[in-house]
């Protein structure tokens, strides 16, 4: 029953997968770069709450700009920045995406040294 209850957007969470929850936020993000955390939410089998509180993880680390626009979020990231495990550290969240994302829109160009700047301090 609860199979014809999902939302379209909405899948049915596996009981383990290779991501993180804050992997597959950054995902969405980069996917969207206006996305909503309740969409966050949905797509990632998450609370609201819980999705925000990955949202502002992810901020407070460097790993994601917040900018306001009218009444909501949009999101920029920061490519070059490390994996936070020590397995990984060696390669950069921007290979991830690359990899995994089609839509590259909401990352900071390499070159774009003042948001960077914006970013690190957001952290």
């Amino acid at each position: 029953m609860r199979d014809e209850k999902l939302a379209k957007h909405e899948v049915e969470k596996p009981s383990w997968t290779f991501l993180t929850n804050h992997g597959h936020v950054l995902l969405c993000i980069c996917s969207d770069p206006a996305i909503r955390g309740r969409d966050i939410a949905a797509q990632v089998g998450i609370t609201e709450r819980a999705a925000q509180a990955i949202i502002a993880d992810l901020v407070n680390s460097g790993y994601v700009l917040r900018r306001k626009v009218g009444r909501r979020n949009h999101y920029l990231i920061n490519p070059d920045q490390p994996f936070r495990h020590p397995v990984e550290q060696a390669h950069r969240i921007g290979e991830l995406l690359q990899l995994l994302t089609d839509n590259q829109a909401a990352l900071l160009e390499s070159g774009k040294s003042e948001e960077k700047k914006e970013v690190s301090q957001a952290g």
